[in-house]
């Protein structure tokens, strides 16, 4: 199957019956004005902002496509983000933790699509992370109790199962695996969290990802980059949250 490229998107497609009125310019795209902002506005401003890095900028792109299981535009944006100095192996990385984060399906769904970058790179499949690697980064013992306390004593008893796995699954496992340094994992699931609307989660997220070392300006232009690829209502609804992050740690 061809690669669609963003690019390709723009350009009328042939019809499928005789249309009611003609174009008489063979050139016009669908949209002029998503094409010069899509060039002007996301290429030739956004991803140049340095504000966040280019790398960072892929990371978070790809998270957003996965979680709203936009596959089509998958191919392009893993392309870009491995030209932007992401690994092949973190890409393979981000898809697992984002099963967990964005629901299994949406990452079942995007993986042959990152397959058939990596086909077309010759990516080979020895430098992909193990499933079950021997080398688990530190836990903190003492927050990770504090945690489990507080997401039993409030969640026991709705659901025990989902508190088992949390902590078995995600909290001992997944956010310990060294192939996705703890700030670029955090960096990806605020990014899900902001393209899926999940504003109740945000908060402890974000407060993560700087403990991590994502810093406050880096997350501020985050922000500012899902509002072109998450929307800008799943943006406004995220800032009082992020709000409350940055106003807390100042504190």
């Amino acid at each position: 199957m061809p690669i669609l490229t963003a690019a390709a998107l723009f350009v009328a497609a042939p019809a499928l019956s005789q249309p009611t009125t003609s174009i008489k310019d063979s050139d016009m795209t669908v949209s002029p004005a998503l094409e010069n902002a899509n060039r002007d506005e996301i290429l030739g401003r956004l991803w140049r902002n340095e504000a966040l890095s280019a790398r960072d900028r892929g990371l978070a792109t790809v998270a957003v496509l996965v979680a709203r299981n936009q596959t089509d535009s998958l191919a392009e944006y893993t392309a870009r983000a491995l030209d932007s100095g992401v690994k092949p192996s973190e890409i393979s990385e981000v898809l697992y933790h984002l099963a967990y984060y964005a629901g299994w399906q949406n990452a079942m769904e995007a993986a042959p699509r990152v397959a058939e970058v990596f086909e077309a790179r010759g990516v080979d499949a020895a430098p992909m992370p193990p499933a079950d690697p021997s080398d688990l980064l530190p836990l903190d013992e003492e927050a990770e109790a504090q945690r489990q306390k507080t997401v039993q004593d409030t969640y026991g008893s709705i659901s025990q199962g989902v508190v088992d796995d949390t902590t078995r699954l995600l909290f001992q496992d997944l956010w310990l695996r060294p192939a996705l340094a703890p700030r670029d994992r955090s960096l990806v699931t605020v990014a899900a969290l902001v393209a899926a609307g999940q504003t109740e989660q945000i908060g402890f997220h974000l407060n993560r990802a700087m403990d991590n070392g994502l810093t406050r300006p880096e997350a501020s232009e985050l922000l500012h980059h899902l509002a072109f690829y998450a929307g800008w209502p799943n943006v406004f609804s995220a800032m009082p949250v992020a709000g409350e992050v940055f106003q807390k740690r100042q504190d």
